[in-house]
């Protein structure tokens, strides 16, 4: 029995929601919870959807550098981060600013805002098909080429920042 183009898309659409629906809960959990190595963990969690759906778009490559990047070292850098520093690991109480009631009418005109102007710019315009597989050399030479300074740039400011953390965290 073969598996018709429909079927297909059925599926890659039910994946798609219920990963955007784990990613929706992650980030939510992200910002309220009260333990910060807890919203890191679910920070993971968002960051794993996320190479999840670049899996459903068949850019395996940018799922594995999503992995290896940002949960591998990324995340691993924040928990080191949080754990170097002298910062209670328990919940904290009184960390929310009290007018937070008001940035949520602010984020649905700016989410509405967006919307907006990017369905106005882009109205049904849809994106060439690819002629062929793009080779991981290719997509490297393209994305290193503009961007080796920066990139060199960032992880000498992750090293100090590494640093940074641990002589904070030394005892004198």
């Amino acid at each position: 029995m073969s598996l018709l183009a429909s079927d297909v898309n059925v599926a890659q659409n039910v994946g798609f929601y219920i990963i955007a629906a784990a990613m929706v809960w992650g980030a939510l959990r992200v910002v309220t919870t009260k333990n910060v190595v807890h919203a890191a963990l679910w920070l993971i969690v968002v960051l794993g959807g996320i190479a999840a759906q670049y899996i459903l778009a068949a850019a395996e490559f940018v799922a594995v550098s999503q992995v290896l990047v940002y949960i591998g070292a990324v995340m691993v850098l924040f928990l080191f981060g949080i754990m170097l520093t002298r910062a209670k690991l328990g919940g904290e109480q009184g960390l929310n600013n009290p007018g937070w009631v008001l940035g949520i009418p602010v984020a649905v005109v700016l989410f509405g805002l967006l919307a907006y102007v990017s369905i106005d710019a882009f109205e049904d315009t849809t994106l060439p098909e690819p002629a062929g597989p793009t080779p991981t050399s290719a997509i490297s030479d393209q994305f290193l080429s503009p961007y080796l300074i920066p990139f060199i740039a960032l992880s000498f400011v992750l090293l100090a920042a590494a640093i940074g953390a641990i002589v904070l965290a030394r005892k004198d």
